[in-house]
């Protein structure tokens, strides 16, 4: 699990915006990414957006990672988004996982959200995303 000297750890904040009290799935990822050698911030339930982005912010994560299920999922982003952009974050990734609709990903897409991850994604699927694209961001550098 230990990275190679000079290697740093991903670093992911998962969080639970708004009112949502459904926690079981952001735990499981939780658990999976720490599997995967990286870094785990988890917020608990019931985090305003500012709070969110606010622990990202002094956290220095690599990805943020929003678990909704209450279906505000839309509102949430765009909100989220926006903060990312006023708070020059916009060099971290965004998932949104949870209960979306395809019909949502556009706009999710639309409003910068990396990529979406509905119920049913299969944990490996989001390790090797995290892991590639924060390996892409970091050769850019």
């Amino acid at each position: 699990m230990n990275e190679p000297l000079g290697k740093k750890r991903i670093r992911v904040l998962i969080a639970k915006p708004g009112l949502d009290g459904h926690d079981r799935g952001a735990k499981v990822v939780v658990h999976a990414l720490k599997d995967a050698g990286m870094e785990v911030i988890y917020t608990g339930l019931h985090k305003t957006v500012d709070e969110i982005v606010n622990t990202a912010l002094e956290e220095d994560v690599d990805v943020i990672g929003l678990s909704i299920y209450s279906g505000a999922h839309l509102p949430l982003s765009k909100e989220l988004m926006e903060s990312v952009r006023k708070k020059g974050l916009t060099d971290k990734l965004v998932l949104v996982g949870g209960n979306i609709p395809q019909r949502d990903v556009k706009t999710l897409k639309d409003f910068g959200v990396t990529e979406i991850f509905p119920v049913g994604t299969k944990l490996n699927e989001i390790v090797d995303f995290i892991k590639e694209r924060v390996k892409e961001q970091d050769e850019k550098i």
